[in-house]
């Protein structure tokens, strides 16, 4: 199983236009994330967690040229806006893309991507296999069990995902003792951290550092990260040992 990272940024990306800080301003290419996805090679099939504003972006960087199934943590745009780039995958595999997603998350696409729902009969449209996550039970794509993990992003639901002993989360500020407990035992965990002063919605670094000592996961990395945060470089030495920033490429292999 091979984990990669198709973007680790926060929902404007880094660096958002305009921006000149001194991160954004870097040279360093760790310190350029693209919106946060990751892509899963189970070695018989391919998925992807979110595909957000820099999907086709993502696919391309990674000459993607298979995808079986598209899942989705929560509606907001930074991780939905780029499903219509599905299609070269429809037209490479000739038939629908299974997408995963809750009822809620569902509804939202169908208003944000109301041309591939509304029936209409047009050559071209994305073809999609809605295929419903329910009552946030475990379900199966191909032979690969996912676990999903309810956390909250503020008042949000958003699902976090368990795939074998490689746990995601992004977009979240809170999780249940019970949710927890879906995630002890992982071998890697990546988990939001957004910067280092309080947010309504997201993780500090703090806190996603105190809450990953908590889990007692071997390994983390961080994702979800915004300009704020600091220099890749300076802030990934100053974590604590089996810690570290996830960047845009690496890859990881359990």
């Amino acid at each position: 199983m091979k984990v990669t990272f198709l973007g680790t940024g926060t929902s404007q990306g880094i660096p958002p236009i305009g921006c000149k800080s001194a991160v954004c301003l870097s040279d360093n290419p760790k310190d350029k994330r693209l919106r946060t996805s990751i892509h899963i090679d189970f070695g018989d099939i391919n998925i992807v967690v979110d595909s957000g504003p820099d999907f086709r972006q993502q696919m391309l960087r990674i000459d993607a040229q298979k995808l079986d199934a598209l899942l989705f943590t929560h509606e907001h745009k930074d991780h939905t806006a780029g499903m219509d780039d599905i299609r070269p995958f429809n037209f490479m595999q000739n038939r629908a893309m299974d997408i995963y997603a809750t009822t809620c998350v569902q509804e939202a696409l169908k208003k944000q991507f109301d041309y591939i729902f509304n029936g209409a009969d047009y050559p071209g449209l994305p073809q999609v296999n809605l295929k419903t996550i329910e009552n946030n039970r475990p379900f199966f794509i191909g032979q690969h069990e996912v676990i999903p993990i309810e956390v909250l992003h503020y008042k949000l639901q958003v699902l976090g995902f368990r795939f074998n002993d490689f746990t995601y989360i992004t977009d979240a500020n809170f999780i249940a003792e019970k949710e927890q407990e879906k995630i002890k035992g992982s071998k890697v965990l990546v988990l939001n951290a957004l910067r280092m002063q309080p947010h309504i919605s997201h993780f500090t670094l703090q806190e996603a550092i105190d809450l990953a000592k908590k889990l007692a996961v071997p390994q983390v990395y961080f994702t979800h990260i915004s300009h704020q945060l600091g220099f890749h470089n300076e802030v990934d030495k100053a974590l604590p040992r089996g810690m570290n920033l996830a960047y845009d490429g690496l890859e990881i292999t359990l």
